[in-house]
């Protein structure tokens, strides 16, 4: 989880590309009292049943009791599950603010260059706003992604994460309310490139996509089966590179259906366009799901 990933909860920049105006965001790590991660990742605990006395007169280095570890493992748990439970909370007020506009949310999530830009892009010109689309690019630097989504044609805010691994679901409120998507409009969350520590973090979507690029080897599922297991929809990206490369589809398919027998499977190539058309169907039934559920 990010208190071990390097993820260490810096400030996040937003860019609004209508307006050019950048903000800053407090990534939702580190709750209230929560404290530093340094505070609490040295394993420095001290307790009154531990005996310093003999240690400061020993020569060497400082030496800890497995205690002082256990307790230190105990407080990394619990902040950590502090953590995810103000995301979990802020996720469930995206997720109202979501359908009581009747919006579908999505979450784009996969390894670096599988392709989420390319197909957002493409799903932007090809549907040409029916539905409105807009989008919340998530990198941890530059807004080279978000000026790429600008020039497809859709509203755009730049999240960047700074050292942080993902997006939260602060982050997405906070997005949001510069983004003032349309009701019954679409909303695409680009988040940061990486199969792990998007599977934990809740942004208040309907769904979880994984693109999963044909480059990246078949076996991608069984290495990231969390991600894997949370998608409702999984892409097979650039399959017209197939013919160039050593990959089988079949075993690709299998991985995934080992991980997540639920889970729908396309095959697509977002550079060229060939079976897009299998996408913008389910995106827009999902849509229609969407719309029905904010009066179920």
């Amino acid at each position: 989880m990010c208190a071990n990933c390097g993820c260490q909860g810096d400030k996040a920049t937003m860019l609004d590309l209508q307006t050019d105006e950048t903000t800053t965001i407090d990534a939702a790590h580190f709750p209230q009292n929560a404290g530093h991660p340094h505070a609490y990742g040295h394993g420095h605990v001290h307790h009154a049943a531990h005996d310093h006395s003999d240690d400061h007169h020993r020569p060497g280095p400082h030496r800890h009791s497995a205690d002082d570890h256990f307790h230190t493992h105990v407080n990394v748990v619990e902040v950590e599950t502090r953590i995810l439970a103000r995301n979990d909370a802020m996720a469930e007020k995206n997720r109202a603010w979501f359908a009581g506009r009747e919006i579908l949310a999505l979450n784009l999530v996969s390894s670096p260059g599988a392709g989420k830009t390319t197909l957002l892009e493409q799903t932007i010109r090809d549907l040409a706003g029916k539905p409105p689309l807009h989008v919340i690019e998530g990198d941890q630097a530059t807004a080279n992604d978000g000026e790429r989504i600008q020039k497809a044609g859709a509203s755009v805010v730049q999240v960047n994460t700074g050292t942080g691994c993902h997006l939260d679901a602060e982050m997405v409120g906070r997005a949001l309310s510069a983004l003032k998507p349309a009701p019954g409009a679409v909303v695409l969350i680009e988040n940061v490139g990486n199969l792990v520590c998007p599977a934990l973090f809740d942004l208040g979507e309907r769904a979880k996509v994984v693109i999963f690029s044909v480059t990246d080897g078949e076996d991608k599922p069984l290495k990231y089966p969390h991600m894997f297991r949370a998608a409702s929809l999984v892409i097979l990206n650039k399959i017209d590179l197939l013919p160039h490369l050593d990959f089988s589809l079949e075993e690709a398919i299998e991985n995934v259906r080992k991980v997540n027998p639920e889970a729908t499977i396309l095959q697509i190539s977002a550079r060229t366009g060939e079976r897009t058309g299998d996408w913008y169907d389910w995106l827009r039934h999902q849509l229609t799901a969407a719309r029905q559920s904010a009066f179920a």
